[in-house]
Formats: structure tokens, C-alpha cells, sequence
């Protein structure tokens, strides 16, 4: 402790930060050293004064604690100031009851007034960047925006029955759902979900000029030079094309500006599923056609070749039916048997006598001669082939062959003909019907824009939005300031 008579000097304090508490020399520095003093029964005038009166007393602002040991010391040990004989009850370091409330009240408006800024910018900036696009937002919806309809239908692709076959085991039971006509309902979605199915709709129904009248708001409104690009931006938008598995139902819904356009858009795109499930297996059934079709005329060629070899056989042989020319032959070699038998009869009752006559004998025996022979040569005729003529057996089998091929090619033609009577039919039949569930009706009232469903999904992102702003720049300067 220094003399009364001694001059107090206030060392600087160095400017490193202690660990625990603010820097020496800062506003919030002579905040907590005021506050100390306070706590401990001086009076200071200022925070510089605060901080000279505890280095003066060897208190550490940012390390000590103020204990009674230390406010008990303050009162009963004051440091003296100015000339000698002053009464202790002088000393600026003691504040009476009153000074203290009113240093309370100060510090209790202090506060009040830093809360209430706090408030006041954290509602100005609520106000700026959430209530403030709110409410644009919901001018739009309710004033600027134009109406629009939406006009919803439901459609499913379904199969002919083919048969009994299919009633029965897994085949019955894919076959009533969505999940036997799963990969067209997706090829129809698909396409109308394409640009191919938006430029036709522009092409036919004029989708795209639609949008660009004048009456149309100028955020829904499509501009004059719009691309391709941006108008199918748009398309997306405006014609929904969903497909639920589970049911094998298509929905659909189209928003245009009227009713009356929202439906005929509608109707369109459902004519263009309908043409897009017919072409959908036109080409297989152009293939069958047309492989059909070219197994009629193989087949047809074939009868043809086949009917060409029974002919030059016949020429060749000179003989039209193999079966009657051989019955003939059978019939005349018979007959020359026949003969011959007699003439053996007649020779032997001739041999029976007791002198035969020998010009008698000799006559018969010339007869049988040329009886064997003859039937020798029918026979030879009818079976064995030289260089010249084919035998009748060889010229029978050959036409039999041939006959019998000639039978088989004319099976497999009229198969072949079946088979393409039952392919032109199939290309004809139509194998795939879209019907709708539900069909296209125009609403009476506009159903677009949702104003206020629309307003509050603009008051959630606007906030959310601020919120993650304020927190991120809450972290950023707490980082920083560390």
C-alpha cells in the first residue's frame, strides 16, 4: 500500500489477452472493472477510474473474483487522496445507497434500450426479407396472376383375352392388373411426356400460342421468340403425365388458360396415346406379314417344281398313270399265262396218245415257246431298265416319289396359306385398346393459381431462407471474432 503523501501512477497494462476475460484497454474492460468496484463499495466516475482504483488495491480485473473479504477491506482501508487530515467519510471511493440505485437504474435502462434495438433490427429484418416477398408473393397470387383450369383424366391400356389359357395360374392373374401392360403404359407416358408429343400438340393444337396472348401475366406469359427448349420447360409444367403401377392407371392433367382449351388439349394428347399403343406393335405384326408371306410363295414355288418333276417323268416314261400301265401289263402277262397253260394242257393230252402226231406236237411246242417268250419280255419290261427305256417299277417309284413330294408341298402350302390368312388378320386386329377411366370434363371455376397454399409455401422458403442466412452469418463472426 502506498503513503498518503505518495503520487499514484497507473502502469499500463500489457495489451495481451487474459485468459478468461477481455483485453486491457477495451470498452468491455472497463466495464467489468467497473462493476468490480462497484461490488467492492467504491465509487468510481468512469471506467478508467474503476480500473486505476483495483491495479491500485493490486486487484486483477480479468483473474480475481470480488469476495466480502475484498469489500470488507475497500470500506475499512480507503486510499487516501488530497491533503492530510481529510475525513475518511470523504473519499470519492465510497458511493452512497442512492448513487448505487441510480447506477443500477442507468445500467437496468442501458440494458432495456440495447434489448430493444436488438428487437427493432431483428424485426426490421424479418420485415425486409420475409413479410416484405410475402407479401409480394401474395399480391401475385391473388391480383396479378392469371386464372388457369385443370382439366384431370385417367386412362389404362388393355389386351383382348386370348383364350382360356390365360384365366388360369400366374398368366390369369397378370393379366386383370397393371402389371401385364407395364412396359406400354411407360413407352405412353414416356411419349407424352416428350418433346415429340409437345411440338405436335403446338403443330395441331397450337399449344404454344396459347400462352403468348396478351391477357396472360407477364411471369406465366411465353415470349414471342421462345425456343423449343423453354416452351417444353413450360410443357412440363402445364401437362402432368403420372403412371401407378399398382392399378396400371395413366393420369393425366393439362392447365391451360380456359376450360374449353384445357380439355381439347386433353383429347389430343389421349389421341396421340391412342395412336401410339396402335403403332406399338404394328411392326411385329408387319414382320409376321410379311415372313408369312414370303413362306406362301416358297411354298408355292415348291408345289410348282414338284408338279414340273411329276410331268417330265411322265413324258420321259411315256406313260400317264404307272398304276394303270402296270395293271394293263399284269393284265396281258395273265393272260399270256393263261395261254400258255392251255397250250401245255393240249400238248400233254396229245403226249397221252400212242403215236402222237408229231406236226401237232411240234405246232404247240412252238406255240409255248413263243408264249414264254413273250411273257418273258412283258416281264422283262415291267422290271428291268436298259439304256434306252426305264422299267415300269423304276418309272412308279420314281412318280410315286415324286407324287408323294408333290402331296407334302401342297400340305406345307396350304399351311402357308393358313398361316397367312391368320397374319393378315392379326395386322388388321387391333391388339392393344386404350380406354379411359376417366374423361376429360372442363371445370367452371379456375383452379389455378392456389393464392393461398401458394403464399404460405412463399412465407416457409422466405423464412427458411433467413434463418439459414442468420445462423450462418452467426457462425461466421463467431469464428472470426475467436
Amino acid at each position: 500500500m502506498t503513503s498518503s503523501n505518495q503520487n499514484i501512477t497507473v502502469s499500463p497494462m500489457p495489451a495481451q489477452k487474459q485468459d478468461g476475460g477481455p483485453k486491457p484497454g477495451t470498452p468491455a474492460y472497463f466495464r467489468m472493472a467497473r462493476r468490480k468496484a462497484v461490488r467492492m463499495g467504491l465509487s468510481p466516475s468512469s471506467g478508467e477510474d474503476a480500473a486505476k482504483m483495483l491495479q491500485e488495491r493490486g486487484f486483477d480485473v480479468t483473474r480475481d473474483r470480488v469476495t466480502m473479504l475484498d469489500t470488507t477491506a475497500a470500506s475499512q482501508n480507503p486510499i487516501p487522496g488530497g491533503a492530510a487530515g481529510k475525513a475518511p467519510a470523504a473519499s470519492p471511493d465510497v458511493i452512497t445507497e442512492e448513487q448505487r440505485q441510480a447506477d443500477i437504474k442507468k445500467i437496468q435502462k442501458s440494458i432495456a434500450r440495447r434489448r430493444q434495438a436488438r428487437f427493432f433490427l431483428i424485426g426490421l429484418r424479418l420485415l425486409i426479407f420475409v413479410a416484405f416477398p410475402t407479401w409480394l408473393a401474395g399480391y401475385y397470387f391473388y391480383v396479378v396472376a392469371t386464372p388457369m383450369y385443370q382439366v384431370d383424366s385417367q386412362m389404362v391400356i388393355q389386351k383382348p383375352d386370348s383364350g382360356g389359357s390365360s384365366s388360369g395360374g400366374l398368366g390369369g392373374l397378370l393379366g386383370g392388373g397393371g402389371l401385364s401392360n407395364l412396359e406400354d403404359s411407360v413407352i405412353v407416358q414416356g411419349y407424352l411426356n416428350s418433346r415429340e408429343a409437345m411440338l405436335r400438340l403446338n403443330d395441331e393444337n397450337g399449344f404454344i400460342a396459347h400462352f403468348q396472348q396478351d391477357f396472360v401475366d407477364d411471369i406465366q406469359r411465353m415470349p414471342s421468340d421462345i425456343s423449343n427448349e423453354a416452351a417444353y420447360a413450360k410443357y412440363e409444367k402445364y401437362v402432368q403425365i403420372g403412371y401407378d403401377p399398382t392399378e396400371g392407371v395413366i393420369r393425366m392433367s393439362v392447365i391451360a388458360l380456359t376450360p374449353q382449351k384445357a380439355t381439347e388439349f386433353s383429347r389430343a394428347l389421349i389421341a396421340f396415346a391412342e395412336e401410339r399403343v396402335d403403332q406399338l406393335a404394328a411392326p411385329v405384326r408387319r414382320d409376321q406379314l410379311t415372313v408369312a408371306r414370303n413362306n406362301y410363295d416358297d411354298a408355292e414355288q415348291a408345289v410348282l417344281d414338284a408338279a414340273e418333276r411329276v410331268l417330265l417323268l411322265q413324258q420321259s416314261a411315256g406313260v400317264i398313270s404307272p398304276d394303270a400301265d402296270a395293271t394293263g401289263q399284269m393284265t396281258i402277262v395273265n393272260n399270256l399265262e393263261a395261254q400258255l397253260d392251255q397250250r401245255r394242257l393240249a400238248l400233254e393230252e396229245i403226249n397221252r396218245n400212242e403215236a402222237p402226231n408229231l406236226a401237232q406236237v411240234r405246232a404247240i411246242e412252238l406255240d409255248i415257246s413263243g408264249l414264254s417268250a413273250r411273257i418273258s419280255a412283258r416281264r422283262a419290261a415291267m422290271f428291268t431298265s436298259n439304256d434306252t427305256n426305264a422299267s415300269l417299277a423304276r418309272v412308279s417309284g420314281e412318280l410315286s416319289i415324286a407324287r408323294t413330294n408333290l402331296e407334302m408341298r401342297q400340305m406345307l402350302l396350304q399351311q402357308s396359306l393358313s398361316s397367312l390368312e391368320a397374319a393378315r388378320i392379326e395386322t388388321i386386329r387391333q391388339t392393344r385398346y386404350l380406354s379411359l377411366a376417366v374423361a376429360p370434363i372442363a371445370p367452371d371455376v379456375p383452379t389455378h393459381p392456389k393464392s393461398l397454399e401458394n403464399t404460405l409455401l412463399a412465407l416457409t422458403l422466405f423464412f427458411g431462407i433467413y434463418i439459414f442466412l442468420s445462423l450462418t452469418v452467426a457462425i461466421l463472426r463467431e469464428q472470426i471474432g475467436s
